[in-house]
């Protein structure tokens, strides 16, 4: 069966220096879909050099939160399948494939999006590892049917007109059968780093919609966290890295309890005067 490429899809990327990692993503889709769009806000590397080097339109849009950003890709987006990845994603040569064979046989058109499996992948690994954790989003859509959602921290596919997430998945949604490959870490002190960024945004959006401080995981997050890692998100086929990994995570969930418990009482505090 001949494929006829490139498919009608667009890919967008949201990126912001991302030097190390932005060829890969774009190199792993250039070859089969319409187009690629970077959507930049303020890199101070050669992100936006290498993107349009590589073949993507780069278009720069100031941050206003993950939901927004990527609702703003969308709109750019001739097309109305839409496949979002992040700058620090591969899709894989089996993946590319089977996406090319959904389009070839209109099974693509069957329903409003797909879950993809996005694998851990490590910066000691070509490729994640069989057992390797993996976070099930919906990433393929079509645009007319579906979108990313307005949040500053949180960004999800969703259905429109479909209030209850079980039912719009289950009716509306599929899975593909083969996985992205995640390298959101490119060693432990950038790890830590974006731990630090991040969990300020979390805890920022908690305060905001009124969430409390949670005492209980403030007490003992740390300890469950640091199990839930190790065991749930399969961390001990790492071996000796298993251990630091799940320290690291522990560390990631107590930072945003601690920022939550500091913002509340900054809250509080400013009411009193």
């Amino acid at each position: 069966m001949t494929i006829k490429l490139p498919l009608p899809l667009s890919v967008f990327i949201i990126a912001k220096d991302e030097e190390a990692r932005i060829l890969s993503a774009i190199n792993s889709v250039i070859q089969f879909v319409d187009e690629v769009i970077v959507v930049e806000f303020g890199s101070s590397d050669r992100t936006v050099e290498i993107a349009k080097a590589a073949g993507a339109r780069v278009v720069h849009n100031e941050w206003a939160g993950y939901g927004q950003q990527k609702i703003f890709g969308e709109s750019l987006c001739r097309n109305k399948w839409i496949l979002n990845i992040d700058a620090d994603e591969e899709v894989t040569k089996e993946l590319a494939i089977e996406i090319q064979m959904m389009f070839e046989t209109g099974h693509v058109e069957t329903k409003c999006g797909y879950r993809i499996k996005i694998a851990n992948t490590f910066w000691f690994e070509e490729k994640p590892k069989k057992l390797a954790y993996c976070s099930n989003q919906t990433r393929l859509y079509n645009k007319e049917t579906a979108g990313f959602r307005n949040s500053s921290v949180h960004d999800c596919v969703i259905i429109d007109g479909v209030k209850d997430k079980t039912i719009a998945e289950r009716k509306f949604v599929g899975q593909l059968k083969h996985k992205i490959s995640h390298r959101s870490f490119l060693s432990i002190f950038q790890w830590t780093e974006k731990i630090n960024t991040y969990s300020s945004m979390q805890a920022e959006d908690a305060v905001k919609n009124g969430k409390k401080t949670p005492v209980i995981k403030v007490a003992f997050g740390m300890v469950f966290s640091f199990f839930q890692a190790y065991f749930f998100q399969r961390f001990f086929i790492y071996g000796l890295y298993g251990i630091v990994f799940s320290s690291i995570y522990a560390y990631a969930r107590m930072m945003k309890y601690s920022k939550i418990l500091e913002l509340n009482d900054r809250k509080k505090s400013d009411l009193l005067y």
